[in-house]
């Protein structure tokens, strides 16, 4: 499916658009099918964790499960200290699981390299919360060199910023120009899963005026999935992370931009209402009589004593837009987000590649250097 072109102004936006302002969004929300459901699920966070079950089951039914003392779901950080300092068994069963999911996530980019859009894809970025982890980034080399080694040319890399931070640095690049002429920060949403995260991200165009300096000045992370809100409990409480981050900005004298950029999943409609695809959320985002945008700019109506523009996309567009500055090397590309479900995007650009891209040596850990 393509992504949803933009037909018709909200109060503000057009949101979920294919023309950006400085790249085309070719498509986004790919929701394929196969015989046991949506394909994306085979790439989830849960699809790991399902395959590391499934061998520790095993290895009880004959012997001993080597995780046992940690328990039934150790977290990411317990995995990622049993590669790295675990007893060989403990560790080799990880890699293990690591190898399944790599093995399932060359699957989906297969069929997802088979759509139309996704077809003249060089390069594919990948997020999502599972890819901050150290399991994380061998199971996405791993997929990487699986791909090559059947002669796929298709480059797979880390997100450069923490997953968290890309999904509201990507924000800046939904920003009308005229933002960047009169202000040197905005304010950015990213709505997922499990979490809320919003956050104030500064442009530093004194460093680069393509934004690759951006970064997050200070965030608020909400949990939601450990408290099981209501949809209205959840915009509430939205409400109340935008108005403390927007406060603390101009506090400290930054000059806060008029705008807010939200990331939320699903298929985004022009007017800010969400189509599907958002049923991990706390209650009905779909619903034909809730909007999105509207609630948040009802909430901070003004910033700095002027009316807020909203412009919403789609969470994966946006953690993707975040690596937009690097990506000028290839004239097609693409993003994953590995979470509570499989994010997808894939992109244009609208200038010709310019050979090597900008700092395209990436630290070892994913994120962006402090300077």
């Amino acid at each position: 499916m393509a992504a949803a072109v933009a037909s018709k102004t909200s109060v503000n936006g057009p949101h979920g658009a294919e023309e950006l302002p400085s790249i085309l969004v070719t498509s986004y929300n790919l929701e394929i099918r196969d015989g046991d459901g949506f394909l994306g699920d085979k790439a989830s966070r849960s699809a790991f964790m399902e395959h590391l079950a499934e061998l520790r089951g095993h290895l009880a039914e004959t012997g001993e499960d080597p995780l046992a003392e940690a328990g039934e779901t150790p977290s990411k950080s317990e995995l990622d200290k049993l590669v790295d300092d675990g007893e060989a068994r403990e560790a080799a069963l990880v890699l293990s699981a690591v190898e399944r999911f790599a093995q399932s996530l060359a699957v989906v980019i297969r069929r997802f390299l088979r759509q139309k859009a996704w077809s003249p894809v060089e390069r594919i970025v990948v997020g999502g919360g599972f890819r901050q982890s150290r399991i994380g980034e061998l199971a996405i080399a791993r997929a990487g060199i699986i791909l090559q080694s059947e002669g796929q040319a298709i480059e797979l890399v880390p997100v450069r910023h923490h997953p968290d931070e890309a999904g509201l640095v990507g924000s800046a690049h939904l920003a009308p120009k005229w933002i960047f002429e009169a202000y040197d920060s905005l304010v950015a949403v990213d709505i997922g899963g499990s979490n809320i995260r919003a956050g104030i991200v500064e442009l530093r165009q004194n460093k680069d005026t393509d934004l690759s300096k951006a970064r997050v000045w200070d965030s608020e992370l909400w949990r939601h999935a450990d408290e099981g809100p209501g949809r209205e409990e959840a915009v509430e409480r939205l409400g109340k992370m935008l108005r403390e981050q927007i406060k603390a900005a101009e506090k400290e004298e930054l000059r806060v931009a008029p705008f807010i950029g939200v990331g939320c999943p699903g298929l985004i409609e022009s007017d800010g209402t969400i189509e599907r695809g958002a049923q991990n959320l706390p209650g009905n985002w779909s619903s034909s009589r809730f909007n999105l945008v509207e609630s948040i700019r009802a909430m901070a109506p003004e910033i700095g004593g002027h009316d807020t523009v909203v412009v919403m996309h789609n969470d994966a567009v946006v953690q993707g837009l975040s690596e937009l500055p690097f990506m000028q090397d290839v004239e097609h590309w693409a993003v994953l987000t590995i979470g509570t479900g499989l994010g997808n995007a894939s992109f244009r650009n609208r200038t010709r590649p310019k050979g090597k891209g900008k700092d395209r040596d990436r630290p070892k850990n994913g994120k962006d250097g402090k300077d």
